[in-house]
């Protein structure tokens, strides 16, 4: 008979534990496994001042488990539809090797989305089509739980830093993000992701260097998911307190509200208006055929057809064009001194002053600065390009408005999200009066604008590609421009009165004003000031 080996004194299994935790640090940490989903954060006083390493996939987002849309977004915007096509087909077959244990996923997303970019297209979809999807995503509550803390150490492991660091320096206020590297070799992503350790390591190193903290005897404080993560070894050797939320507490969270937001959404770009899962996006590429016949239809009807005609052919087909009840077009007024009404509307689309046309059924000039050649050639109505100089483009325009009714923009660019841009004043200094005409657009797949380079000419091409675009056109009351007897004129004047149709057209359609400019725009998505040589605005 084989004889047992005796077991080891449980005092010195104790003592080896606790001598073990010393070593490691693990003897400050105190777990806080809540039951419910108001006990699930800290108070936010408690945080107050402190360090405090979030896992962005176990605590800020609510749908961590699917990171699929976001490499769609990438795919598409940074890439190319074909490049969206690829992942597409490719994933199922992933999922597939997931249930056998060979989980491939992240890398191969990596490789098949990244590979080939350039570093800056990835850097400004992340900064300016991304925020828009992960704020969508991110728990109120959990956002509230950090929102006092002095130094915000965001973690992530189910994404490269590239897609996430935009959004979450930018909107949320994050101090400094810790993500997975992807190689680059000349400006351009190779696709291989570094071993998740490596970012572990990353994280160390960052909190050690947070000597101020640490001189306080605060120390940092976790805010994980219950998945576990390497973020988890991470926090076990750094914070001294952890709070782990369970799945079923995330449930109960809440989706950040929009007047929530940090810093308010007020631009974004890329052509995908949905977030593309994988049963959406396939939805979107079974689509997409009859979307490309539908929308030469559209063009062909509204290029060719009377507006009597065009409008409800396109009604037909399921684009939808509303006339809001409101003062009549033709006989709100005697035309003016010049000749023509001048029609001052909100910027959404490229066809915004082709909708005004339709709405007042008959012909219409309006004027561009940056339109691209091609978008002046397809037209159905006149187009006069101004210089941005603006003693020539009043001139133009003068001469314009007395040969007809004009339609001006003077947002100077579009805006997809509900603010008003600053108006530039120059229309309030060609009549007395001007005719507001409040603009809303609808889109169910693709956005009909877009800042990148090259593009332009196919907004309006996209805007028809929906299943059910839909455009709202409410003429409102005119409003005076011209200055009172005893007030004084010139540009101030003229600004004052720009600023009034603004908050007249705000208030009829709910939006918010804002003093952001074209230029505010562009810096923002594109890095540029908007003015492409032979491009689009």
């Amino acid at each position: 008979m084989v004889k047992k080996p005796s077991a080891l004194p449980r005092s010195f299994l104790s003592l080896r534990r606790l001598l073990r935790r010393s070593i490691s640090g693990r003897h400050y940490r105190r777990t806080t496994s809540a039951t419910g989903a108001r006990a699930a954060a800290p108070a936010q006083d408690k945080l107050k001042d402190r360090t405090v390493l979030v896992d962005v996939e176990g605590w800020l987002l609510r749908s961590p488990l699917s990171a699929f849309p976001y490499f769609m977004l990438v795919a598409v915007e940074a890439g190319s539809f074909l490049r969206g096509l690829l992942l597409l087909l490719v994933y199922p077959v992933l999922c597939l090797l997931a249930l056998i244990g060979l989980d491939l996923r992240l890398e191969a997303m990596v490789m098949v989305s990244l590979f080939g970019l350039r570093e800056r297209e990835v850097a400004r979809v992340s900064k300016a089509v991304l925020p828009k999807f992960f704020l969508e995503d991110v728990t109120m509550e959990g956002l509230e739980a950090f929102k006092k803390a002095g130094t915000v150490v965001a973690v992530t492991a189910a994404f490269p830093r590239v897609m996430v660091e935009g959004f979450l320096k930018e909107y949320l206020g994050v101090h400094a993000v810790v993500g997975r590297e992807v190689a680059v070799a000349a400006g351009r992503y190779v696709g291989f992701l570094e071993e998740e350790h490596a970012g572990m390591e990353r994280v160390g190193a960052f909190l050690e260097k947070m000597q101020e903290t640490r001189s306080k005897g605060d120390g940092a404080v976790g805010l994980l998911g219950a998945v576990g993560r390497a973020v988890h070894h991470v926090d076990s050797r750094y914070c001294k307190e952890t709070y782990v939320l369970s799945e079923v507490d995330k449930k109960a969270w809440q989706p950040l509200p929009r007047d929530k937001y940090p810093n308010k959404l007020v631009f974004h770009d890329g052509r995908l208006a949905f977030r593309p899962t994988f049963f959406a996006a396939l939805a979107m590429y079974t689509f997409a055929p009859l979307g490309i016949i539908l929308a030469a239809l559209r063009c062909i009807a509204f290029g060719v057809l009377p507006y009597r005609v065009s409008v409800p052919l396109a009604a037909a087909t399921g684009m939808r064009s509303r006339l809001v009840a409101g003062p009549s077009p033709d006989t709100s007024r005697e035309k003016n001194e010049a000749g023509g009404r001048l029609y001052v509307c909100n910027h959404r689309t490229l066809l915004d002053p082709i909708t005004v046309a339709a709405g007042l059924n008959k012909p219409v000039t309006a004027v561009t600065y940056s339109v691209s050649p091609v978008s002046e050639l397809l037209a159905p109505i006149r187009t006069a390009r101004l210089t941005r100089d603006r003693d020539e483009d009043r001139r133009r325009m003068e001469a314009l408005l007395a040969r007809g009714d004009l339609v001006v923009c003077p947002e100077g660019t579009t805006c997809r999200e509900a603010y008003l841009l600053r108006f530039s004043p120059l229309f309030a200094e060609l009549t007395g009066e001007v005719t507001p005409v409040a603009l809303d657009t609808r889109v169910d797949m693709f956005y009909g604008t877009s800042t990148k380079p090259g593009a332009k000419w196919l907004d309006p091409f996209y805007f028809m590609m929906n299943s059910r675009p839909e455009y709202r056109v409410e003429f409102l009351e005119r409003v005076a421009t011209a200055p009172a007897d005893g007030e004084a004129g010139g540009h101030g004047h003229s600004i004052q009165a720009a600023n009034r149709v603004q908050r007249v057209l705000g208030e009829a359609l709910g939006f918010e004003l804002t003093g952001l400019t074209r230029k505010d725009k562009y810096m923002m998505l594109a890095g540029n000031e908007g003015v492409v040589s032979g491009g689009a605005k």
